[in-house]
């Protein structure tokens, strides 16, 4: 057991009239203003009859008093349950009712989703802005233990119903030590979040931040022209992206340069196509793709600067103290060989709420079975290939959706690619592409045509269908599951 000081309480004392967030129009919160309104939001909480072990939903999209609260709860030791805003309503009632929740906290912008959710079940709500700002904490959580659970987070619930991964104090502390040794911590560090923070990549940085010692440039969500500023203009050393984040920064940029204070892109959600990657490392875009999951409390492998430009491509080595390997049929696989990642280390949840089934399933001796596909390279480098459940098998032949995706926005007027597999009576499963295109003139033939000089005929999309937008979760994540639905409703008509 590992006892700790709170760590906000702790920074405060250390750091106290240091920036602790900073928000796009330029207003700052120091260290010690952060501690001080999370201990009396922490005192309103007890006042409601709040206590240590209750479960507190927070319905708010990134926001200053979103991050107080999250620091509130830990005060009385409550275990947050951060919802996605984006969810439906009975998607949100499955999340409290599965999870015991006794608490909301809401954002404003979001009451009459919370007050529709009080009325479907038992829960008491609080509206985030009614908090006093003058409450005193007489007894607050102190010390912070690394066995205790922090934060119950729902995986997307993409292939039956979603799971509350359970993250301990320990968990977050772990990923954020292994995140400095492999990037390094700087005096002048900033993090730019513009990832929603009840996702937990936005969340770790959050940690990050306190942990550290540094400042987050918090953005509600991302805005192209407001991150880029950003960037350019107020001394952003770090950003946290996904592919189409940073697909859309790239576009942005042009011909012109970031600045040096710019020293980490980190890349995550999944592999990223080999262009962009080349398109970046052109421009000088020091991007270090990472691999991780809600289950790792974010990344859990990260390529290293030394060997950024020879390993593109690559989500890099487990991070100290993380340990990966790649198993098929039971089997360790040896390099090149693709088989799914296993992964162990005081990052990884120690399993799910109320999923004994999952966890047996899952866990086997403290390794956890990620169901993303990948391989080793001679050197020990991760490369993701895809999720498991995206896997497409055409006539025996496996095809990985990330791998068509990525030849298809090599073409000139393709914004964006999203690519599935449906039934097909002669090779059991085949190939569709969904294109989301800026160049009016570009037609299925030229999408094909194009593909058929890049990959091998099975991976070959059978059609492609043009769309406005792709489905994309809060985390900017293709759904795929979306997209199957659009096909259903095409063969509907």
């Amino acid at each position: 057991m590992t006892i700790t000081p709170n760590w906000l309480e702790k920074r405060a004392y250390l750091s106290p009239n240091k920036e602790a967030i900073v928000l796009p129009d330029g207003t700052t919160y120091t260290f010690q203003q952060l501690k001080d309104d999370a201990r009396s939001y922490a005192a309103y909480l007890q006042q409601q009859g709040f206590k240590k072990g209750d479960h507190i939903a927070v319905l708010s999209s990134n926001s200053y008093e979103m991050a107080v609260i999250i620091h509130a709860l830990h005060y009385i030791q409550a275990i947050s349950f951060l919802l996605n805003v984006r969810l439906t309503e009975n998607e949100l009632e499955f999340q409290i009712n599965d999870g015991e929740v006794q608490g909301l906290i809401y954002h404003p912008e979001f009451e009459e989703t919370a007050q529709s959710l009080t009325k479907r079940t038992s829960i008491k709500a609080c509206n985030l802005f009614d908090i006093p700002s003058d409450q005193t904490l007489d007894q607050g959580q102190e010390e912070i233990n690394f066995d205790d659970i922090s934060h119950t987070l729902y995986t997307s619930g993409t292939t039956g119903y979603p799971k509350g991964v359970q993250l301990t104090y320990g968990n977050h502390f772990w990923n954020a030590t292994a995140s400095a040794f492999n990037l390094g911590l700087h005096d002048h560090d900033r993090w730019l979040l513009s990832l929603p923070m009840f996702h937990v990549g936005g969340l770790s940085i959050l940690y990050r931040s306190v942990i550290y010692g540094i400042p987050i440039h918090l953005h509600e969500k991302f805005e192209l022209e407001r991150v880029h500023e950003d960037i350019m203009k107020r001394g952003v050393t770090i950003v946290s992206v996904v592919t189409v984040m940073l697909e859309q920064l790239m576009r942005r940029l042009g011909q012109d340069r970031y600045p040096e204070t710019l020293r980490c892109m980190l890349l995550g959600g999944g592999p990223a196509p080999k262009g962009l990657l080349e398109t970046c490392q052109e421009a000088n875009v020091p991007v270090f793709q990472s691999y991780g999951m809600t289950e790792t409390a974010s990344q859990f492998c990260t390529l290293d600067q030394e060997n950024m430009l020879s390993k593109i491509g690559s989500a890099g080595k487990p991070l100290f103290p993380g340990q990966l390997k790649i198993v098929e049929n039971g089997r360790d696989c040896p390099s090149q060989e693709v088989g799914e990642i296993v992964v162990k280390g005081p990052s990884v949840t120690e399993g799910y709420w109320k999923r004994p089934e999952a966890n047996q399933a899952a866990f086997n001796d403290g390794w956890l079975k990620t169901g993303d596909l990948g391989y080793l390279d001679e050197d020990g480098f991760l490369f993701v290939v895809d999720r498991r459940k995206d896997l497409i098998i055409s006539g025996g032949e496996n095809v990985y959706p990330a791998e068509i995706e990525a030849t298809i926005k090599r073409i000139n007027g393709v914004l964006d690619a999203g690519v599935v597999g449906v039934a097909d009576d002669r090779w059991g499963q085949v190939p569709v592409a969904f294109v989301v295109k800026s160049d009016g003139t570009l037609d299925e033939t030229g999408v094909i045509s194009f593909a058929q000089e890049h990959l091998a005929k099975y991976k070959i999309p059978k059609k492609v269908y043009f769309i406005d937008e792709l489905p994309r979760n809060a985390s900017k994540k293709l759904q795929r599951r979306k997209l199957l639905d659009l096909i259903d409703r095409e063969g509907e008509k």
